[in-house]
């Protein structure tokens, strides 16, 4: 069977997950998987695996308005009543959203284009990571007759209006939807209803164990690692406050920050009000070997998030044995508790602070250990091939063995 992955924007510095998922499929001799995608990236990459996969991907948009009304032409002598169909979901799409016509438009002339290239390259099944633009580009694809398709659902920004995303709509013509934790599993089906509980399954995110080695050297530093976009969602604008109350008892305490975004001139303003430029340092995005690296060395990994589901990087922290400090939203939780790391309320500075003390203060044997948990659990849940080979047990028909 011909596998392909759509997304919307693919790829960028924080989707690795997606890019591995694949990879693991084509390990197992799957493929090679086709990568769609609505738009290239408009920031700069500096992995090289990612601009590698931007080689691999074909974009639906770079065609141009012209190429794209032309797809339309062909499918509507062609495929009349297929198109029909298409748009039909598509008034249900611009319907549930209340509006944004011109948006839909644009997903059904990319679904078209979208459809008449898959079916060329004999794929047979599609899958989306979230359940936005991307997942309603397949859904229109598949309305008028193109590869069958799921998508993965991680939350948060996606849960937060799912009637105005219509994700009962494409729920309900996908041939199956997947939860990355059970704490998203619960919402689609509350939202839903139960005829959604069958089609829904949990597949977590993965990582490859063989790319993290458990740390065996002690941690007597105070360094702690923050990776991720700089934004509100993620809540790195705390952290300078955080550094200046902690610099009194903790002298060489540094907070490394990896990665970039749009709270990153507000972050470097907060720094300089309260004078923590010797605790906080802004290290931009990094490679993937760069990012394990300041994970390896770091004391703990910090992640205040407002909103998440459940990021890869705390597995990967995880896997390296680095205990992480992170808020209780979402499906975090369901990985890290006290074994492993420390775990806040969301949106408190003073729980925060607390926990980061507590981390400061942990003796190299008590890092070891939470390390060597988190470790543990990570490979138990979160290996890559095993997690891949599930997810494929789930979107792709079996062989009959009895044939």
């Amino acid at each position: 069977m011909t596998l392909a992955y759509l997304m919307n924007t693919y790829p960028m510095t924080s989707s690795t997950f997606v890019r591995e998922e694949i990879r693991a499929h084509e390990a197992a001799g799957i493929g090679p998987v086709r990568r769609y995608a609505i738009r290239p990236w408009d920031e700069q990459l500096v992995e090289p695996l990612d601009i590698a996969e931007r080689e691999q991907t074909d974009y639906l948009l770079t065609a141009g308005p012209a190429a794209l009304l032309g797809n339309f032409i062909v499918e509507l002598f062609r495929n009349p009543v297929g198109l029909a169909k298409a748009i039909g979901s598509s008034a249900r799409l611009i319907a549930a959203a209340r509006g944004r016509a011109i948006h839909n438009a644009a997903y059904l002339l990319e679904a078209v284009r979208f459809k008449q290239h898959a079916t060329q390259a004999g794929t047979a099944h599609v899958h989306v990571h979230f359940s936005t633009n991307s997942a309603a580009v397949a859904m229109l694809a598949r309305r008028m007759g193109g590869p069958e398709y799921s998508f993965t659902v991680h939350g948060p920004d996606e849960l937060v209006e799912p009637g105005r995303n219509a994700f009962a709509l494409k729920a309900r013509h996908a041939q199956a939807v997947i939860a990355i934790t059970e704490y998203c599993r619960d919402f689609i089906v509350d939202h839903c209803g139960e005829w959604a509980a069958d089609k829904t399954h949990i597949v977590g995110c993965g990582i490859d164990p063989d790319a993290f080695a458990l740390r065996t050297e002690a941690v007597t530093n105070q360094q702690l690692v923050c990776v991720g976009r700089l934004c509100e969602a993620k809540q790195q604008v705390l952290l300078p406050e955080l550094a200046r109350r902690l610099a009194p008892d903790f002298p060489e305490l540094e907070i490394l920050l990896v990665g970039d975004g749009e709270d990153r001139v507000e972050i470097e303003a907060s720094i300089a009000k309260l004078g923590v430029e010797k605790n906080v340092h802004l290290a931009g995005w990094g490679t993937k070997q760069q990012v394990r690296a300041a994970l390896n060395g770091a004391r703990a990994m910090l992640l205040p998030s407002l909103a998440e589901g459940l990021p890869v990087v705390i597995m990967e922290a995880m896997a390296l044995g680095c205990p992480v400090i992170s808020t209780r939203i979402a499906g975090i939780p369901e990985l890290l508790d006290e074994t492993c790391g420390w775990i806040v309320p969301l949106d408190d500075l003073d729980a925060l602070e607390e926990a980061t003390r507590a981390c400061l203060r942990a003796s190299p044997e008590q890092l070891s250990a939470l390390g060597q948990e988190g470790r543990r659990r990570v490979l138990e849940r979160h290996d890559q091939a095993r997690n891949a080979a599930r997810l494929r047990d789930v979107i792709l028909p079996q062989p009959d063995e009895t044939a």
